[in-house]
């Protein structure tokens, strides 16, 4: 099982967060940089990952109802997709 851990605390913008993301997901070149894609990325791993999401306060912090929607997505994965595991962890202040 992959096991990554994503640092809401580095999600300080839209560009950067997915940036961030695509390089801790190891997600394809093509990887379209937004929430539509992240979800579509989500849903088709084909192997079992665990997430650990810290600090997701931050993220929202920073991005807004922008981070809420990553949170979601994240979520809303998480159903729709048995090969997913999420942990989401807040243990820092922003």
């Amino acid at each position: 099982m992959m096991r990554v851990e994503l640092n809401g605390k580095k999600m300080l913008s839209k560009e950067l967060t997915h940036e961030y993301l695509k390089w801790k997901l190891k997600l394809p070149n093509y990887y379209g940089k937004n929430l539509d894609a992240l979800w579509d990325i989500l849903t088709s791993f084909d192997r079992e990952i665990k997430i650990i999401f810290l600090n997701t306060d931050c993220a929202i912090e920073s991005l807004g109802e922008y981070g809420e929607s990553l949170v979601e997505v994240f979520q809303d994965a998480v159903e729709e997709n048995a090969n997913i595991i999420l942990e989401i962890i807040n243990i820092n202040r922003c």
